[in-house]
C-alpha cells in the first residue's frame, strides 16, 4: 500500500506569502483605477478655448419678423353657394362695396322670394285691416254726432216747451211728451258715448299693434331685400385685395373666408417665438427692426399666449408708421428688443458647451496643457454671451465647444 507524503511546511508558507503579493497587487492597482480621474487626450486644434471677460451684458433678444398690414378685414361668404362670377383679383386695389364676385344658390333664391311674397301678402291683409278699422271709427264718429245732435235737439225742445207750459201756452201731455224725450236722449247719448269712446279706445289699441306689425314686416322685407344683395361679395372697406383665389364653381359655405382686405394704414411685424421667451416679453418693450437700407423704431405690442408646437406670436408696430412706408408685405426684418439697461457682468461666449451641460458646468485650463470640469452658474443670455454668476472669474479660460463625446470626463489633457 502507497503511503501520502506530506509536503513540507517550507514550501507551504513560501506560497501563502506569493498568493497575498498577488492579492495585494491587485486590490492597489483596483483602488488606483477608482481613485484616479477620467481623462482623456484631445488635440488642441480640436477644441474651441475662450476667455471670461468683464463688459457690458445687453439684455436683449434678436430675431427675425415678418411686415404685415397693421389692420386687415377677412372677407367671408354670407349666403353659401357656388362661385357664378368672379370681379376682380388678389393684389387689386378696391374701394369700399366694390363688388368681388357673385354666389349662385338657386334653392336660397327660391326661398327668398317665396318669403318675400308671404311677407308682401301680410303687409297687405294688415293694411286692409286697418283701413276698415278706420272706416269703422269715422261711422263711429257719425254714429256720435247724429246722437248728440238728437240730444241737443231734445234738451233744446225741452227747454222750450218747459217755458211754455209754465205760461200754460202748452198743454201738459205735450211738456210731458217733452221730457220724457229729453230724458231719454240724455241717457241714451250718455251709454252710447261710453260704449264708443270704449270701442274706440279698443280700436286705437288695436291699430298700434297693427302698425307695429307692420312695421316689424317692412324692416324684414327690407333685410329680406338686403339679404338677397348677398349673393354679390362686395369689399368691406377701402385697401389692397389679398389671398383671394376663387375658382368659379366651387362651392362656399356660409361664413367661410374667401381672403381679406389689407388697409393701407401701415404695417406691424409679426415673429414666431420660442416659449422660453414668454415670460420675459410684455407690451411696450422698445426695440429696433433693421434693413439694409435703415433702421425702424419698434416696440412690442401684443403677445399672443397660445403656444403652437412650442412657438407663440409676437406683434410689434412701428413708433413713425410714415417712416415704414416703402416696406413691403412679407419682407422679413432682423429685429431685436431690449428687455432691460445695459450692465456691468462677467461674460463667455455662447458655445456648444451649453447643450451638454446646461451651463451646469465647464471644462476650465488649468495651465496651458489640460482642462478641468469645474461647477459654474448661469444668469442671463442673449445671442451672443451668458452672464455667469458663480464658479468663474475675469480671465479664466473655458471650452466652448461640444463636450458630447467626453462628457463623463473629469481632466482633458490637451495637445
Amino acid at each position: 500500500m502507497d503511503k501520502i507524503l506530506e509536503p513540507k511546511k517550507g514550501k507551504k508558507l513560501k506560497k501563502g506569502i506569493w498568493i497575498s503579493l498577488i492579492a495585494l497587487f491587485i486590490i492597489a492597482i483596483t483602488i488606483v483605477n477608482l481613485t484616479r480621474k477620467k481623462q482623456v487626450n484631445l488635440d488642441r486644434i480640436t477644441l474651441g478655448i475662450k476667455k471670461v471677460t468683464q463688459g457690458d451684458f445687453e439684455d436683449v433678444i434678436v430675431f427675425n419678423s415678418t411686415v404685415h398690414p397693421k389692420t386687415s378685414i377677412f372677407i367671408n361668404v354670407i349666403q353659401g353657394g357656388a362661385i357664378a362670377e368672379v370681379y376682380a383679383e388678389s393684389g387689386q386695389r378696391v374701394s369700399k362695396g366694390t363688388p368681388l364676385l357673385r354666389i349662385h344658390n338657386p334653392n336660397a333664391e327660391l326661398s327668398y322670394l317665396t318669403q318675400e311674397t308671404n311677407i308682401v301678402e301680410q303687409i297687405n291683409s294688415l293694411r286692409n285691416i286697418r283701413a276698415t278699422i278706420k272706416t269703422q271709427q269715422l261711422e263711429l264718429q257719425q254714429q256720435l254726432l247724429n246722437i248728440d245732435n238728437d240730444f241737443k235737439n231734445a234738451e233744446r225742445q225741452y227747454k222750450i216747451d218747459t217755458t211754455l207750459y209754465k205760461k200754460h201756452v202748452i198743454a201738459r201731455n205735450a211738456y210731458e211728451a217733452s221730457v220724457q224725450e229729453f230724458n231719454y236722449q240724455k241717457g241714451r247719448n250718455k251709454v252710447i258715448k261710453a260704449n264708443v269712446n270704449q270701442e274706440k279706445l279698443d280700436r286705437q289699441i288695436q291699430l298700434a299693434r297693427i302698425n307695429t306689425s307692420l312695421h316689424n314686416m317692412e324692416k324684414s322685407l327690407e333685410l329680406l331685400k338686403k339679404n338677397k344683395e348677398n349673393f354679390i361679395i362686395k369689399a368691406p372697406s377701402d385697401g389692397l385685395l389679398s389671398s383671394f383665389n376663387p375658382v368659379l364653381g366651387e362651392h362656399y359655405n356660409q361664413g367661410q373666408s374667401i381672403g381679406k382686405i389689407d388697409v393701407l394704414d401701415g404695417y406691424k411685424l409679426e415673429a414666431k417665438m420660442d416659449e422660453y421667451y414668454i415670460a420675459k416679453l410684455h407690451e411696450g418693450i422698445q426695440g429696433n427692426a433693421i434693413t439694409t437700407e435703415a433702421t425702424y423704431s419698434v416696440e412690442t405690442s401684443k403677445i399672443h399666449p397660445e403656444i403652437v408646437n412650442g412657438q407663440f406670436t409676437l406683434e410689434l408696430l412701428f413708433k413713425n408708421d410714415s417712416a415704414s412706408s416703402h416696406l413691403k408685405r412679407g419682407m422679413t426684418l432682423k429685429t431685436k428688443v431690449f428687455l432691460s439697461n445695459n450692465s456691468k457682468a462677467l461674460l463667455i461666449p455662447k458655445g456648444l458647451f451649453y447643450q451638454s451641460t446646461q451651463g451646469k458646468w465647464v471644462y476650465v485650463m488649468d495651465g496651458n496643457d489640460k482642462a478641468i470640469k469645474r461647477n459654474i452658474k448661469i444668469g442671463r443670455e442673449n445671442p451672443f454671451y451668458y452672464e455667469v454668476l458663480e464658479g468663474l472669474s475675469e480671465g479664466d479660460q473655458i471650452l466652448t465647444s461640444s463636450y458630447d463625446d467626453f462628457i463623463d470626463v473629469e481632466q482633458i489633457n490637451i495637445k
